[in-house]
């Protein structure tokens, strides 16, 4: 990451990371009931946390059963969480970890009885690691509002969406799209867009592949994940 001399105070209060969220859901499986999927408390979503060691925690889940829960941990460096930096199965609900600095970090939890049933995970949460003498920190990467991967679309055209945050919250972030059929999705078809969309046209019984790179004022940059959709 691209550090930056030290010029202004950040305005974002620094906790000593906390928080909550998410949405109780079970499944049934096999006519056992998987428990209620665990909500996060800390560290909170979007959250500069002031240390590397990080106290991760979350609420109770409950199981209809009455079977005994686990929980399964995961903290990634990427949304899609394709590599897993950490990870753990505990019977607690509180796990510390001590991270590296200066990097955004995505987390989320999913509880498990003792029939071997999971719930769904969490509500994925983000936060960033202080760094060592740095003002300014990478943005998050883009989270995905529409289409949703791996669909059909139908149309002539559709509109691209997703969101973007950054803990520096007086930072003004822009965004280059990149849209196209190749997978390497090397065609930039947006520039320094200050918008959350972009409407691009479609050929019927394509395979689309598009990314989002996030930018921030101060030249900080993260890429986004490659999705993809198909027109019917």
């Amino acid at each position: 990451m691209k550090k930056y001399i030290y010029i202004t105070i950040i305005s974002l209060a620094l906790f000593s990371c906390g928080g909550a969220g998410g949405d109780d859901i079970g499944e049934e499986t096999g006519g056992n009931n998987a428990p209620t999927r665990p909500n996060i408390k800390a560290p909170a979503n979007n959250l500069l946390c002031i240390d590397n060691n990080i106290r991760f925690e979350w609420n109770r889940s409950s199981d209809q059963e009455g079977d005994a829960i686990s929980y399964t941990i995961e903290i990634s460096k990427d949304n899609q969480f394709n590599t897993i930096e950490y990870s753990d199965k505990v019977v607690t609900r509180l796990v510390n970890v001590t991270l590296e600095k200066g990097v955004s970090y995505y987390w989320r939890v999913k509880a498990t009885d003792s029939q071997n049933n999971s719930s769904e995970y969490s509500t994925t949460y983000q936060f960033y690691t202080e760094g060592d003498g740095t003002s300014n920190h990478l943005p998050f990467a883009a989270t995905l509002v529409g289409p949703s991967n791996i669909s059909n679309v139908t149309g002539a055209s559709v509109t691209l969406e997703w969101t973007a945050n950054d803990v520096d919250t007086e930072d003004q972030l822009t965004y280059d799209v990149y849209f196209g059929t190749s997978s390497d999705v090397d065609t930039l078809v947006s520039e320094n867009l200050e918008t959350n969309s972009f409407n691009v046209s479609l050929t019927a019984g394509t395979k689309y592949y598009w990314k989002v790179d996030v930018k921030d004022n101060h030249g900080a940059k993260t890429q986004g994940q490659v999705w993809t959709f198909t027109t019917n």
